[in-house]
């Protein structure tokens, strides 16, 4: 086990936060506990990553509204919610928002720890992407501008004719550019000059 796995522990019963915190930290689980929501949101911005166990009923917040907001702040982390409640109608809303997982109180070991496994391979997953992205900005930046463009019209699936209609030159100039952006990507096609593009943002 990665002694650097964490878990935020979101739930306002202290018995639960510590029951929870002695399983995982005894599984080899770093553990961060957050007594409400809203103490949470106030410093997830310096939080390190990791996987959220976030419980649905809370006073001020409920689970729902704070997955809500860390959705909306761009907060990537992977949410596992906890329920006290057999609520279906609440576990749907909570898949569609994004949580990985929705496990009832009281929940068995295996139950969680695979919940938070396969959060935790999500995370990785993101770190990956975002390590691919960079790695591709890193590339773009090899490109003249009018090169971006052609390369910004081939990930938006247009043929060479509306690009250099687009912009008001001719194909046979799109393709000297095609040519000249795919040798500086290091590329032989043009699948794997989009995969660059996709991964930079573009398209």
């Amino acid at each position: 086990m990665d002694e650097t796995r964490l878990v935020h522990i979101v739930d306002d019963e202290e018995a639960i936060r510590r029951s929870t915190r002695f399983m995982l930290t005894t599984t080899g689980y770093a553990v961060e506990c957050w007594e409400s929501g809203t103490a949470f949101l106030k410093e997830v911005r310096h939080a390190a990553p990791g996987c959220i166990l976030l419980d649905v009923r809370m006073p001020e917040m409920d689970g729902l509204q704070v997955q809500q907001q860390l959705n909306e702040r761009g907060v990537t982390m992977p949410v596992i919610i906890l329920t006290g409640h057999g609520d279906i109608s609440t576990a749907v809303q909570a898949m569609k928002a994004g949580a990985v997982d929705f496990i009832e109180k009281p929940f068995e070991k295996a139950a969680l720890l695979s919940a938070i496994e396969t959060a935790h391979a999500r995370l990785d997953r993101q770190a990956d992407e975002a390590g691919r992205g960079a790695e591709a900005q890193v590339m773009m930046a090899k490109l003249t501008g009018r090169e971006r463009e052609v390369l910004e019209g081939l990930a938006r699936g247009l043929p060479n004719k509306t690009i250099a209609y687009d912009l008001d030159i001719s194909s046979r100039t799109v393709e000297v550019h095609r040519a000249n952006l795919m040798t500086k990507l290091g590329v032989r096609s043009l699948s794997e000059a989009l995969r660059i593009a996709f991964a930079a943002g573009l398209g």
